[in-house]
């Protein structure tokens, strides 16, 4: 059971959380600028409230909120959810191994919970799958007290922004602060040069591509760099997670 105490008590979870505790602060910052954003798009207290449960995926709310608010059709909504959330399955993908051991609703659960910065720092911490029963317990406690921390801020923040958004002023630039606070948080992740490569691709992309409608850029500029980082992966043998020599 998650968050029990035989997962508590190891170090490994209390290791967990000091690591994530430093990406708290700009964690709660998006949140609450995604609850504001929310709210300010003409969604309901419910709906934002359910979006942010439910949803949990900070970009995939972001870049839906303007296309509902525009009266897009769904499938453009479902579709940049998708191409905005796609290197979730490069996450799984590569969390598969260190899961399987574990009853199916329970690696269902860790695909909820498990975000960018928790998959970021637990694969740099974990280089291998368990091996052992101690090494499943080890792991699963230091992921579980990653997420421990990203889950809190996040939701914590962005349900204050959903009751508070009628009582903050427009002119107080959360959006900007949200853009800076992601920023932040790719930045600490682009730790290889295929991720920097691929990072730089997506952004020159979505400025050229910006004329488009309804947000699509964005769904443009991920599906050209996903697939020219693929590419190169390929045909150079490059490995997106290796780390570039210092």
């Amino acid at each position: 059971m998650f968050f029990s105490p035989a997962i508590r008590r190891r170090p490994e979870f209390r290791a967990g959380i000091r690591d994530m505790s430093s990406a708290a602060l700009g964690i709660g910052a998006w949140g609450l600028m995604t609850g504001v954003a929310m709210v300010k798009s003409n969604m309901s207290v419910l709906e934002s409230v359910a979006m942010t449960l439910l949803v949990y995926a900070g970009s995939s709310q972001l870049a839906a909120i303007p296309l509902l608010f525009a009266g897009a059709p769904a499938w453009v909504i479902l579709a940049t959810g998708f191409c905005v959330n796609l290197r979730f399955v490069v996450f799984s993908l590569h969390l598969r191994p260190y899961l399987m051991h574990m009853p199916r609703w329970r690696r269902m659960t860790h695909g909820y919970l498990t975000a960018d910065l928790s998959y970021a720092l637990f694969t740099r911490q974990y280089a291998a799958p368990p091996a052992t029963l101690a090494e499943q317990q080890s792991q699963e406690a230091y992921l579980t007290g990653n997420y421990f921390v990203t889950w809190c801020s996040w939701m914590g923040m962005s349900l204050l922004g959903i009751a508070l958004a009628n009582f903050i002023p427009q002119n107080w630039g959360l959006g900007f602060a949200g853009v800076l606070s992601l920023v932040a948080i790719v930045c600490s992740m682009a730790t290889t040069r295929l991720r920097v490569l691929a990072a730089l691709i997506a952004g020159a992309t979505a400025v050229a591509a910006y004329a488009l409608p309804l947000k699509l850029n964005i769904v443009v500029a991920i599906g050209a760099a996903v697939l020219l980082c693929f590419w190169l992966e390929k045909q150079f043998g490059l490995d997106p997670d290796a780390e570039d020599d210092k």
